[in-house]
C-alpha cells in the first residue's frame, strides 16, 4: 500500500510507501517511507498505527517502542495518534557518506502483549542544500610561453555532496583572450573541467593570468562554487637585446687619458633570468684599429680609451658593438658607433713653396708674381687658421690668390746692381692659444736676359676641369720652347691678367713659371663660373724679353655639390615655421607647402619631398613632387593642440643632398585664414596688389633694357671689327654667343617658384624678368645683378665674355 499524505501543520507534503509484503509470519512484513532530508522537527513522516493496522488506544498498554538500528534516534512514534514524527533533523549527506544512490534509515517497531516485530524503512530524499566546492581555492598553473595553443591541462575538480541532478552539472571559465575551459563526463557520471589553451602566451607582454572557475549544481535554484586559476608564464629566450638607439655619434678630444670613459652602452632584454644576461662584444665588421684604439668592456657595455689618439692621423673611429644573451639558443642585438676625435693645438703650421722663380730679369714688373706659396695646419678651427708674413722694407708683398695660397708678387722696381738676391723668408703663425709658428727662407737672384721669341706647339688649348676641384691641381702643362741658348732660352710663364665681372684670373689659376703647368688657385663652382678665356704669356730671359702668348679655354664640368634650399615657407636661418590653422580644418585641406630650389643643373636638381619626423603620422600626408601638406583627416580631441613637422626637400644627385624646414603648426579655435588660400590659386590674386605692380614694373624694365642692348648689339655688329693674332674675330663670336658666363642656375616648375624666386633675387638687388621662347612652351627668366657693367682688360675679342647673366629655364603647363 502506498500513499502521498500533505499534513498541514509543517506546511510539508510527506511522500509515504507502505510496502506489505505478506508472508506467513505477518511480523516479518517491510514499511517503507520517504522523506526529505532536513525536515523542521515535530514533522509528521506517516500514521504509522494506521498503516500496521493498529488500534491507537492500546498502544500505551501494549508498550510500543520505536528502536533505530542507527546510533542516534533521528524519528520516534507519538503513542497517542499513533503518528511517526521526526525527532533530530536529518542530514542525508552527514548520514550516508559514502551513499551516491539511495539512503535508508532502518527501524523495528515493537509491541507487546502479544509481542510483535514490524520493520520499517525510511528513506531520505536529497534536497539541493551543498553548493559545489573546490578542494583547493587556488589553483597555481605553471605554463611555458613555447606551449602551443591547444595544449591540455588539468584542474582539481569541483565536488558536491548532493547527488543527482542536484550534483556538479557545468563549469564556467571567466573571460579571457588565452584560456578555455572543456567539460568531460568521468565513468561515475561526474563532470570533468580541462583548461586549454587557446593561443600562444607571451611572457613579455602578459606574465600572469587570473583566472576564476565556477562550478554549478542542477538543483533549483542552482547554487555554484569557485576557484582561482593562477598561471604563471615561464620564460623562454624569445626576445632579442636591443640598444635604445641604433647608431650614437660621440666625440672624443684627442690625446685623452688612457682609461677615459668614450659611452656607456646599456642594451635591454626583456626576458629574465640568464635569458636577459647580456655579453658585449665587437662585431667583425669593426677594424682591428678601432678595437686597438678602444676597449670594451664585455659585461658592463663601456667603451674606453685604449691607445692614443690623434686628431691629423684618424678623426672618426667607426664600430658596430654586439649585445648577446646568455639564453640556450643565443639571440644577439647590435648598434653602431661613431667616434669622432676632437682636435687639440698640437701641430705646427708647416709651409710650401709651390713655385719660385729665380733667378729673375731686374727689370721684371711690379705685381709680378715670384712664388706661390701654400700653407697649412692639420689643426681645426681657429687652431688650423694660418697667417702668412714676410720681412718689411723689402721690394715684395704676399697677395692671397685663393684659400691658403699666397703668391709673392713684386712691390717696387728692382736693381740687381743694388741687390743682386734677397731673402726672403715666409713666417706662418697659427690662431691657437698658445699660438704655433714656423719659417721658410727663399733667396731670390735677380739677372740680365734677352733675345728669341718664344712658340707654343699650338695656338688655343681647351681645357675641362670638374668643380669643386683641389686648390693648386694641376691642369694642364703649357710648355712652350725658344731657339735661344743658355740663359735666353731659360722662359718664364705668365697669365696674362684679365678681369671677368671684377676677377682677376691670377687669382684664379697660376702656372709654374718655370715648366707651365697650369694650377688652379681655387674651388671652382659651375653654378657660379662656367668658363673662363684668357691668355698664358711664355717670356724668355733675355734683355730686352721676348715673349709669345696662347690662347686657354677653361670649362667647367658641372657636380652635384648645391644642396636644395627652402625657399617657401621662409624663416630666418635655423628657426622654426610656425603656422596657425583652425581645428575645425577639414580632411584634405592644405595646410603648407614647401618649395626647395637647388642650383645644380638640370639633372641634379630635381627635387622630392619627404617627411622627416611628424607627430601624428596620421594626420599628415605629404606630396613628394610639389611639397604640399595636407590633412589625411579632421582633428581629434585628442590630438595635440601643437604638431611637430619636419620635412626634408633631396636632390637627385648622387649622393643626393638635402635640406629641412621645420614647421610647428597651432591648431586655434577661431578661424584663421587658411594657408592653402595663399597657395591654391595664386593666380586669384588683385591684379593691382603690390606683387603684381611690382612684375609689371620689372617686366617693363627689362623690356626697355632689352630694347636698349638690341640697338647697341645691332649698331657693334655693323662695325668691322680689327682683326687680332692672338684670338681670332670668330672664335670670340662663337664664344660670346653661348650662355657660358650662367650662374645661380636653377629649373623651377610652376608659379609658385617664380613668385619665391622673384622674393629672393629681388632681396639680393638683382633684376628678375621671364621671358618666353619661340614655342612659346618654356620660359627663361633671367636675374641680372644690378650696376653690373663691361670692362675690358684685353685687347682679345673675347671681351664679351665679360657679362654674367644669371639664367633661368623651367616649364609651365599654362604661360602668363
Amino acid at each position: 500500500m502506498g500513499g502521498f499524505i500533505c499534513f498541514s501543520p509543517w506546511k510539508r507534503c510527506v511522500s509515504t510507501i507502505l510496502l506489505l509484503v505478506a508472508t506467513l509470519n505477518p511480523s516479518s512484513a517491510v514499511t517503507h517511507y520517504s522523506v526529505p532530508e532536513e525536515l523542521e522537527e515535530g514533522s509528521v513522516v506517516a500514521n504509522l498505527a494506521g498503516d500496521l493496522g493498529l488500534d491507537v488506544k492500546t498502544l500505551i498498554e501494549r508498550k510500543v517502542r520505536i528502536e533505530m538500528i542507527t546510533n542516534r534516534k533521528y524519528v520516534d512514534l507519538n503513542k497517542e495518534t499513533g503518528e511517526l514524527y521526526i525527532v533530530e533533523r536529518i542530514d542525508r549527506e552527514s548520514l550516508c557518506v559514502a551513499v551516491k544512490t539511495s539512503c535508508y534509515v532502518k527501524m523495528e517497531a515493537i509491541i507487546e502483549n502479544p509481542k510483535r516485530i514490524f520493520y520499517i524503512e525510511l528513506e531520505i530524499l536529497d534536497i539541493n542544500d551543498n553548493a559545489p566546492h573546490f578542494r583547493r581555492e587556488t589553483i597555481d598553473l605553471d605554463i611555458s610561453e613555447s606551449t602551443q595553443a591547444g595544449e591540455r591541462f588539468s584542474v582539481s575538480n569541483a565536488v558536491d555532496p548532493d547527488v543527482g541532478s542536484n550534483s556538479v552539472q557545468t563549469y564556467h571559465l571567466s573571460e579571457s583572450d588565452y584560456f578555455t575551459i572543456e567539460i568531460q563526463t568521468g565513468r561515475d557520471g561526474s563532470k570533468i573541467a580541462d583548461l586549454i589553451l587557446k593561443r600562444a602566451l607571451d611572457r613579455e607582454q602578459h606574465d600572469v593570468h587570473n583566472l576564476i572557475l565556477t562550478a554549478v549544481d542542477g538543483g533549483v535554484p542552482s547554487r555554484s562554487g569557485t576557484a582561482s586559476i593562477i598561471v604563471h608564464v615561464l620564460d623562454t629566450n624569445d626576445n632579442a637585446p636591443t640598444f635604445k638607439e641604433d647608431s650614437y655619434r660621440v666625440s672624443v678630444m684627442e690625446n685623452s687619458p688612457i682609461g677615459s670613459l668614450v659611452i656607456h652602452l646599456n642594451a635591454t632584454d626583456l626576458d629574465e633570468g640568464s635569458n636577459s644576461d647580456l655579453i658585449y662584444s665587437y662585431s667583425l665588421y669593426t677594424s682591428e684599429k678601432t678595437q686597438e684604439t678602444f676597449n670594451l668592456n664585455p659585461n658592463t657595455g663601456e667603451i674606453t680609451v685604449k691607445g692614443m689618439l690623434n686628431y691629423e692621423e684618424f678623426r672618426i673611429y667607426d664600430m658596430e658593438v654586439i649585445a648577446s644573451d646568455k639564453g640556450a639558443s643565443s639571440l644577439s642585438g647590435q648598434c653602431s658607433i661613431k667616434i669622432l676625435v676632437e682636435d687639440m693645438n698640437d701641430n705646427h703650421p708647416e709651409i710650401s713653396i709651390k713655385s719660385f722663380q729665380s733667378p729673375v730679369s731686374e727689370d721684371v714688373g711690379v705685381d709680378t708674381v715670384i712664388a706661390v706659396v701654400s700653407v697649412s695646419d692639420k689643426d681645426s678651427g681657429d687652431n688650423g687658421v694660418v697667417d702668412l708674413h714676410i720681412p718689411d722694407q723689402m721690394p715684395f708683398r704676399l697677395r692671397q690668390s685663393s684659400d691658403n695660397y699666397y703668391e709673392l708678387v713684386v712691390s717696387e722696381p728692382l736693381d740687381r746692381e743694388k741687390v743682386p738676391e734677397y731673402d726672403v723668408t715666409f713666417t706662418v703663425t697659427d690662431r691657437g692659444s698658445p699660438p704655433l709658428s714656423d719659417n721658410e727662407t727663399m733667396t731670390l737672384q735677380l739677372l740680365d736676359v734677352n733675345d728669341n721669341v718664344p712658340q707654343f706647339p699650338q695656338s688655343f688649348y681647351t681645357i675641362r676641369v670638374m668643380e669643386n676641384n683641389a686648390p693648386g691641381a694641376l691642369l694642364s702643362s703649357l710648355t712652350a720652347f725658344d731657339p735661344d741658348l743658355h740663359e735666353n732660352q731659360y722662359l718664364v710663364y705668365f697669365i696674362l691678367e684679365k678681369e671677368i665681372a671684377n676677377t682677376s684670373m691670377s687669382m684664379l689659376f697660376s702656372i709654374n713659371p718655370e715648366n707651365g703647368n697650369l694650377y688652379a688657385l681655387k674651388t671652382f663652382d659651375y653654378e657660379i663660373e662656367r668658363e673662363f678665356l684668357f691668355h698664358i704669356e711664355a717670356r724668355d730671359s733675355g734683355s730686352p724679353p721676348l715673349s709669345s702668348n696662347v690662347t686657354v679655354h677653361i670649362i667647367i664640368v658641372d657636380q652635384n655639390d648645391n644642396a636644395p634650399v627652402i625657399v617657401s615657407p621662409w624663416r630666418a636661418h635655423g628657426s622654426v615655421v610656425e603656422e596657425k590653422i583652425p581645428r575645425s580644418t577639414d580632411k584634405g585641406s592644405l595646410v603648407a607647402k614647401v618649395i626647395a630650389l637647388d642650383t645644380d643643373s638640370v639633372h641634379n636638381s630635381r627635387i622630392t619631398y619627404q617627411f622627416l619626423q611628424v607627430t601624428d603620422a596620421t594626420l599628415f600626408s605629404l606630396d613628394q613632387y610639389n611639397g604640399e601638406i595636407r590633412t589625411m583627416r579632421m582633428f581629434s580631441y585628442r590630438d595635440p593642440r601643437h604638431q611637430r613637422l619636419v620635412v626634408v626637400a633631396k636632390d637627385n644627385g648622387e649622393p643626393a643632398l638635402s635640406a629641412t624646414v621645420t614647421i610647428k603648426l597651432s591648431t586655434v579655435e577661431t578661424a584663421v585664414k587658411a594657408y592653402s588660400d595663399m597657395t591654391e590659386v595664386p593666380l586669384e590674386y588683385d591684379i593691382f596688389s603690390d606683387l603684381n605692380l611690382y612684375l609689371v614694373i620689372g617686366l617693363g624694365s627689362v623690356s626697355f633694357l632689352l630694347l636698349i642692348t638690341i640697338l647697341v648689339t645691332i649698331v657693334l655688329k655693323c662695325q668691322k671689327p680689327k682683326s687680332s693674332k692672338a684670338a681670332p674675330p670668330c672664335r670670340n663670336s662663337v664664344i660670346s654667343e653661348r650662355n657660358s658666363t650662367i650662374a645661380d642656375s636653377t629649373l623651377v616648375s610652376n608659379d609658385a617658384y617664380w613668385y619665391s624666386l622673384f622674393l629672393a633675387e629681388t632681396r639680393k638687388g638683382k633684376l628678375v624678368v621671364r621671358q618666353p621662347l619661340p614655342k612659346g612652351s618654356r620660359y627663361i627668366v633671367s636675374s641680372i645683378p644690378r650696376s653690373t657693367g663691361m670692362t675690358d682688360t684685353s685687347d682679345s675679342a673675347a671681351s664679351t665674355l665679360q657679362v654674367k647673366s644669371i639664367q633661368f629655364t623651367y616649364s609651365l603647363l599654362h604661360p602668363l
